[in-house]
């Protein structure tokens, strides 16, 4: 197994369990604790872990795992919501997504659509994602618009006056939110403030507003709050969501889609 390989390896089970001990992590993934022992000190000097005595823990409130190691987690849960959001998106409509794995996979599934291979254009994407629109910008068919901002290596966002200025002279039909949390009462929310500034300015711009979330992030909390439950339209989530919390946001004035 190879270093990133691992790296990715132990941030997955950090994130999924909250703590590591060197051992057992040493046994999951068939190396040895002294190798173990380097990659948490290495990931801790990138601010990534909190190294303990035998072991690690996941920072507080902040902590934020960056794009290119969460791309795994719930995968075919995502998949299937991205291709449910983007079936919600007509041809010829103005799409706003936010950054996030699973506005990731929203972008590709509009990018295979059938009936958006022609127009002038055929969709326009507004996004203040990097990976998005580097992903998407080949497709002639399309339109992107790329915010500017300062980029932020966690999750390849632009953020800041710059991407401001440009949402704040903009409308869109449908804004897509990728989030890291979604509770009935305390709403949409990101780990970082600025990233959450411009999703709120995304959503204020938007005809309709769709969260797109796999149903680990529901019921949760986080650090900056983006939008109350009240100002989306449409959850789409996976089947394990319990119906008590379906419930909960339909009463929020959410409607909510399972796949």
């Amino acid at each position: 197994m190879s270093r990133d390989d691992r790296w990715k390896a132990l941030l997955e089970l950090l994130v999924e369990r909250g703590r590591l001990d060197v051992e057992q992590a040493a046994s999951e993934l068939e190396v040895s604790a002294a190798t173990i022992r380097r990659d948490l000190d290495q990931l801790a000097e990138q601010q990534m872990l909190v190294r303990t005595r035998g072991g690690a823990v996941v920072h507080g409130v902040s902590y934020e795992l960056p794009l290119r190691y969460k791309t795994a987690r719930h995968a075919s849960e995502k998949q299937r919501i991205a291709k449910a959001v983007a079936a919600l998106v007509a041809p010829g409509e103005a799409v706003g997504l936010t950054g996030g794995t699973t506005t990731t996979e929203v972008a590709r599934a509009l990018a295979v659509r059938g009936d958006l291979t022609d127009g002038t254009p055929a969709l326009t994407v507004v996004t203040n994602a990097l990976n998005i629109a580097n992903e998407l910008v080949v497709r002639p068919q399309f339109k992107i618009v790329l915010t500017g901002g300062v980029a932020r290596p966690q999750s390849y966002e632009l953020v800041g006056p710059l991407a401001d200025g440009v949402l704040g002279q903009i409308t869109v039909d449908m804004a897509v939110l990728g989030v890291v949390a979604f509770d009935p009462v305390h709403g949409a929310a990101a780990h970082d403030e600025a990233e959450a500034a411009i999703n709120r300015l995304l959503c204020q711009r938007a005809g309709r507003v769709t969260v797109a979330a796999d149903s680990s992030k529901l019921g949760r909390r986080a650090f900056a709050r983006i939008c109350a439950a009240g100002d989306v339209d449409t959850l789409v989530t996976d089947t394990a969501v319990d119906s008590a919390t379906v419930r909960r946001f339909e009463e929020a004035g959410v409607s909510v889609v399972t796949v």
